[in-house]
């Protein structure tokens, strides 16, 4: 095999790697007979997957090409994203993906309560479109884990009315972005019915997926629905960052009595965090209402959410390169929101800058800065900075995607304003 061929097998194999979990293939009818009966969606996602693998690796021949590398001993196979690389951890931590973290906390409250069960769009035999569920149904059987069929507004209705008889159903949408189809089931059903009833229906489910914006997935597969669901009564919303966020507030929302919005990032599922062998542990939880300070600062208060904490981590770092000491807080909880550590922060700190993916109208940072300024006002040395998403549709184009959504370098310069520094 030439160097280039052999070059060209690693990139693709990179490309796969980085885009596929460990240990999953694609579609094979001789090993996987249900491959035959592929749904639309799917077929359609693996063929924009194979036409964006072969764009990729064309790309980066030509890169190394024009740099006059030749590919001899380069392997890309165990290159890790900048996002996880640029951390350094303590020797010896162990760390686990977030993939895994949600599986092992959905797997362990499957084993403490026969009344939880998993339903969705390919969840079973395929073991979810992101592997969430891998190996559940092999452990508990259909009777516990239900492949439905694409209808949204259908099998979000049944997982309703199995909350409404006790059980506890962990409703896995594709991406939030089909929640739209099953909304009136989540809000009059599942929000209200508790209020409705003067407290005598409980409604215990987690409805769970991907949330914002991928990787050239276009508008109807992008949208943030954070503040959507957070404006709404009788709801729950939480969204994990770290692999420790993930087991803890799955854990939680399944316990809970209430209905819950469980908005994971697709692309952090593969990200690798250090994890302790508290949050290892079965009864390991994390409280529903509660922000997490993932970085101490006295200059500035940096608040977001979601894959937002890591931008705001790195915006940090580069902020302290300048003297410039910043406060970052990972929300976790989206509603209820933890007021009490923003504001205290805000005190200290006496500046703010919110950070979401979402759109800047009545988003979940409006909210926090509404609360800042009610509250905190007096204690403000600066105008609150809102970084959001653009008032607009996903775009497509990767180089339109990566400018509609905030980035470190935004966090930085509205740092740098709140402390009112130019340069």
């Amino acid at each position: 095999m030439s160097q280039q061929s052999r070059l060209m097998e690693d990139v693709s194999n990179a490309v796969f790697t980085v885009s596929t979990p460990p240990d999953v293939e694609l579609y094979s009818p001789s090993k996987y007979p249900f491959a035959q009966a592929l749904s639309r969606r799917r077929r359609r996602l693996l063929l924009l997957f194979s036409e964006y693998a072969g764009a990729i690796r064309e790309k980066m021949w030509g890169i190394l090409r024009q740099r006059g590398i030749d590919g001899g001993g380069l392997s890309l196979r165990r290159t890790r994203s900048a996002s996880v690389s640029a951390r350094s951890y303590a020797a010896g931590s162990k760390e686990m993906t977030v993939r895994d973290a949600l599986n092992s906390a959905i797997d362990e409250e499957m084993s403490a309560d026969p009344k939880v069960f998993v339903m969705g769009e390919e969840v079973g035999q395929y073991q979810g479109a992101y592997k969430i569920t891998k190996g559940l149904l092999e452990k508990y059987g259909p009777e516990r884990v239900y492949d439905t069929p694409i209808t949204e507004a259908g099998f979000t209705g049944i997982g309703v009315g199995a909350a409404y008889a006790g059980l506890k159903p962990v409703v896995e949408f594709m991406t939030f972005n089909f929640s739209m189809q099953a909304i009136d089931h989540i809000i009059n059903s599942a929000a209200k019915s508790n209020y409705m009833s003067a407290g005598q229906i409980n409604v215990p489910i987690v409805f769970r997926g991907p949330n914002g914006a991928a990787a050239g997935v276009g508008a109807q597969h992008s949208q943030c629905y954070a503040a959507w669901y957070a404006s709404v009564p009788g709801l729950k919303v939480l969204a994990p960052y770290s692999a420790e966020d993930a087991r803890g507030l799955l854990k939680a929302a399944i316990r809970d009595p209430d209905p819950v919005v469980f908005l994971e990032n697709e692309l952090l599922y593969g990200e690798s965090f250090p994890i302790s062998e508290e949050a290892l542990d079965s009864s390991f939880c994390l409280p529903i209402g509660k922000a997490k300070i993932e970085r101490e600062g006295k200059d500035v208060t940096i608040v977001t959410f979601s894959k937002m904490v890591g931008f705001a981590l790195k915006a940090a770092e580069k902020l302290a390169e300048e003297g410039i000491s910043a406060e970052v807080i990972n929300l976790r909880s989206i509603r209820p929101l933890d007021r009490e550590t923003i504001n205290a922060s805000v005190r200290k700190t006496s500046r703010l800058v919110t950070v979401e993916e979402g759109f800047p109208q009545h988003g979940v940072c409006a909210e926090i800065c509404a609360s800042v300024v009610e509250e905190s006002f007096s204690y403000l040395d600066a105008p609150v900075e809102r970084i959001a998403g653009a008032d607009v549709p996903m775009p497509y184009a990767a180089n339109l995607e990566r400018l509609a959504l905030p980035q470190v370098e935004d966090i930085v310069r509205a740092a740098k304003r709140a402390c009112y520094r130019s340069k």
